[in-house]
């Protein structure tokens, strides 16, 4: 018989009060914030928020997650990590993802572990297995949890459940790791992370649901958006404006992608 609801966010309640303390990595995206806040619910102030700080966040991103923890009374541990120190990440192989989490969640192990908490959480969830994910394969190397995946959650049963508890995230557009705006093979570097970041906010500001800003090269700009929204590019004044903007920020070539916005759409090619 297929769960309700209700009967499956017991079943995660139920889950996290069994392991007794935990962590959660935190990011203040949809999956996290939901995953925190059953957290919360479950173990109390025995769970606590491990926050990531670096480059491949934006800011907006780590001002959300440092208010929502002030705001639940979560404890909230906020520490720097800097990519560029892990070997490997820079060149950008197709296996970047792994490089990468294997070094954020062993840190986020060993801080969880100095608070006399054994289990690290992660928010991946089931609509997570549909795509290319290396990263997976270090969350289970170092025993990280997934209990959305677990448990069987999609993400729009989490969106509708977090609208039901009234987070702030229920219909917040879906990000990732800026890094993914860059091509397999190409370098990542400060700069064009930081052009990313700044095109991407602009996007945000101007109203835009969901998106992204790829970066090819050192200075074209590749814009996915819902087809729905490609109308507003079409008038000349916007599109120009939107154009001498992102000139600024460092792009010389700007382009709209005509299959518009998917997750995932740098791994497009691979074999």
């Amino acid at each position: 018989m297929k769960m309700n609801l209700e009967e499956k966010y017991q079943r995660l309640i139920a889950y996290i009060k069994e392991l007794d303390r935990v962590a959660v990595a935190f990011s203040s995206g949809v999956d996290s914030t939901f995953l925190l806040y059953a957290a919360k619910q479950a173990v109390g102030d025995n769970a606590i928020a491990i926050t990531a700080i670096s480059d491949l966040i934006p800011k907006r991103e780590q001002d959300e997650a440092t208010k929502f923890c002030r705001d639940n009374g979560i404890k909230q541990i906020v520490y720097n990590a800097n990519p560029f120190e892990v070997e490997g990440f820079s060149g950008n192989p197709s296996n970047r993802c792994y490089i990468c989490k294997k070094h954020l969640f062993s840190h986020m192990k060993a801080l969880a572990l100095g608070q006399d908490i054994k289990y690290v959480l992660e928010g991946s969830n089931l609509d997570d297995e549909g795509d290319y994910r290396p990263g997976m394969q270090a969350i289970a190397e170092l025993e990280i949890l997934s209990p959305l995946r677990i448990i069987g959650f999609t993400k729009q049963e989490i969106r509708e459940l977090s609208s039901e508890f009234g987070l702030p995230t229920a219909n917040k557009p879906s990000f990732a790791c800026l890094a993914s705006r860059i091509p397999y093979e190409e370098t990542i570097t400060e700069n064009k992370l930081f052009m990313v970041e700044k095109a991407e906010e602009l996007l945000y500001n101007e109203g835009f649901k969901q998106f992204r800003v790829r970066i090819h090269g050192d200075d074209l700009a590749r814009i996915e958006v819902l087809p729905e929204d490609f109308n507003r590019f079409m008038d000349e004044d916007y599109r120009i404006r939107i154009y001498d903007i992102l000139k600024i920020y460092g792009f010389n070539y700007v382009s709209l992608d005509l299959k518009g916005y998917r997750t995932g759409s740098m791994n497009e090619v691979l074999k």
